[in-house]
């Protein structure tokens, strides 16, 4: 019976930590965050369990599905080309800045892999970008449907699969028995097929339904849901694709109906109130670092990866938005939405270590990087989005409850 107080401490302590952090002018997800890193290698309070890894995980699928949701698809369309630009502007610089770093420090290896292999994975970590804060801290702020709010969805979904291709890529290069890169871009494309032929039949079948029948509308609710986890599993199981970009495709399909404002704020209650906290509770709490493995140079190493990391995605994500004709300001937005790594790296980090990609020692740096640009980057983005007098913008209704 654990965990259901482990629950509720995720509850009051998430919930505590994000009204202190309002008071000081900064977005409650970093108060969730924060409370994570107490309650887990902090006090030792709470530890990991399946239960907690489950919730965490429907958690941030509800949060992109609600992200899908709340999409403009009309500015999503526009903002196509542009978040393809920016996204691959966006993999190449840090894959680029990771593989430098470790290049200089990574000299000598036990690993059966080459030293050029390791090198480049550590780039291609660097690659990732977990969009679930950016998400969480655009709703507050209100800005989530704004141009650089949809431009950073969009991208951060092209990084995703841009993502997938290059970790692909290597560990097939390192583990033969890794499925080739043109099995890999078969089944992504097989994927937005498999999205845009069913898109069609079930907007038929459901946003139709939704919009000419008098049923109970909770009906709606939990036909959404359904339709949300089911995507999301076929995306990862069936095609190789992230289960949140199954959940957001889901979510944006179901945006059409005429009963999206209540299907949202259902969606809404079930997420403030158990999903989100536990889901972003536990990247703290999963934090795990041994003193053993941080010696000096490690802890150079680590300093010059968490810079790199966060710099090349704000200079590769700038460059592409400010060449799509976003404003200065827009493109610097676009580039800290970016900036987060979150859980995607430490899936990624696993991947390369269970095929000999990378050292043990360096999985100290990535949950360092890990922490830090998932902490920091709500407290940019809150800067980047104010006005010249310094204001920011009213937080939405929900977060101030």
């Amino acid at each position: 019976m654990d965990y259901i107080l482990f629950i509720a401490l995720i509850l009051m302590s998430t919930k505590v930590l994000g009204l202190m952090t309002k008071k000081i002018n900064l977005p409650q997800v970093v108060g969730a965050l924060v409370a994570g890193l107490v309650l887990g290698p902090g006090l030792h309070l709470v530890e990991e369990t399946e239960f907690i890894k489950n919730i965490s995980e429907i958690g941030v699928i509800v949060l992109m599905f609600s992200a899908g949701l709340e999409t403009d698809i009309k500015e999503l369309k526009k903002c196509g080309l542009a978040s393809f630009i920016i996204a691959l502007i966006g993999v190449i610089v840090p894959l680029a800045g990771g593989f430098g770093v470790a290049h200089f420090f990574n000299t000598e290896s036990d690993l059966p892999t080459s030293l050029f292999l390791q090198n480049i994975f550590i780039g291609v970590i660097l690659t990732a970008t977990s969009v679930s804060i950016t998400v969480e801290t655009l709703k507050e702020l209100g800005k989530l449907s704004s141009n650089a709010g949809n431009a950073i969805i969009g991208a951060a979904l092209i990084d995703d699969i841009l993502g997938i291709i290059a970790l692909t890529l290597v560990t097939s290069l390192a583990d033969p028995n890794s499925p080739s890169i043109g099995r890999v871009l078969l089944k992504i494309l097989g994927f937005f097929v498999f999205g845009g032929l069913f898109g069609v039949v079930f907007h038929i079948l459901f946003v139709k339904w939704t919009d000419r029948t008098t049923a109970k509308l909770h009906r709606y609710n939990v036909m959404s849901f359904a339709f949300c986890l089911l995507f999301a599993y076929v995306a990862e199981e069936v095609f190789g694709v992230a289960d949140i970009t199954g959940a957001f495709l889901a979510g944006i399909l179901i945006s059409t109906s005429t009963k999206i404002k209540y299907i949202s704020s259902r969606f809404e209650t079930l997420s403030y109130m158990l999903l989100s906290p536990v889901f972003f509770a536990s990247i703290g709490i999963n934090v795990k670092l041994s003193k053993d493995d941080m010696n000096s140079t490690i802890i150079i190493f680590s300093v010059l990866l968490l810079i790199i990391a966060i710099l090349t995605k704000i200079i590769g994500c700038g460059i592409g938005a400010k060449l799509c004709k976003y404003t200065t300001k827009e493109s610097i937005q676009i580039g800290i939405g970016m900036v987060s790594r979150g859980e995607v790296a430490l899936i990624v980090a696993n991947k390369g270590q269970a095929v000999g990609l990378m050292d043990d020692r360096y999985f100290g740096p990535i949950v360092i990087v890990v922490v830090i640009t998932t902490i920091i980057t709500p407290i940019l983005l809150k800067m980047a989005f104010a006005d010249k007098n310094g204001s920011t913008p009213a937080p939405v209704e929900k977060a101030a409850n």
